[in-house]
C-alpha cells in the first residue's frame, strides 16, 4: 500500500462525565482510500462480558462544544454529504471494541478524502451502533469528541 503525505489527526477527549477518556484518531491517505486508526484509553468498562462496544463516527459539526444536556451538541449529526441512509453515511465507521478501557481500530475507507473531513469532528458514543436505526444507529450518548485537523507536511 502506498501512503501519501496527506494526513490529519483528532485528539479525542471525554465529556465531563467521562474525563478519563483520551486518545487519537489518525487519518492517512493511501492509494486504496483513507486509513482511519483510532487508539483510545479510559473508556468505561465492566466485567469481561461488558467490556464495551462503542459507536464511532465522523460528525458534520466543527466543534466539540455543547450544553449541560448534551456536551457535544455542536458536533451535529453524522457526516453525510451524499444524503445516504444510515449506515451508509460517509462518516459511519466500524465500532470501537473496548479491552479493559482501551480500544484500537484501523480501517480503510473510500467514503471521504482527508480534505473533505478537515475541521469536522469524530465522536465516540456510549453504545454500539445498531446499523439500522435512522438517522444515527441508536448509539446513544456522545462520550468523547475530537476535532480533525490537518497534519503539517514533513517535506
Amino acid at each position: 500500500m502506498i501512503y501519501n503525505k496527506n494526513s490529519a489527526i483528532a485528539e479525542v477527549n471525554g465529556n465531563v462525565e467521562y474525563p478519563e477518556i483520551h486518545g487519537y484518531v489518525s487519518f492517512d491517505e493511501t492509494d486504496k482510500g483513507v486509513m482511519v486508526t483510532a487508539a483510545v484509553h479510559g473508556l468505561p468498562y465492566g466485567n469481561d462480558c461488558e467490556s464495551g462496544i462503542f459507536g464511532f463516527h465522523i460528525h458534520n459539526g466543527t466543534s466539540c462544544t455543547g450544553n449541560s444536556t448534551d456536551p457535544f451538541v455542536d458536533a451535529n449529526g453524522h457526516y453525510n454529504p451524499q444524503n445516504c441512509p444510515h449506515p451508509y453515511h460517509a462518516g459511519d465507521l466500524p465500532p470501537l471494541f473496548g479491552n479493559k478501557g482501551s480500544a484500537y481500530m484501523s480501517v480503510i475507507t473510500d467514503r471521504f478524502t482527508i480534505k473533505e473531513i478537515i475541521n469536522h469532528v469524530v465522536i465516540i458514543h456510549r453504545n454500539p451502533d445498531d446499523f439500522t436505526t435512522q438517522p444515527s444507529g441508536n448509539s446513544g450518548e456522545k462520550i468523547a469528541c475530537g476535532k480533525i485537523v490537518a497534519c503539517e507536511s514533513n517535506s
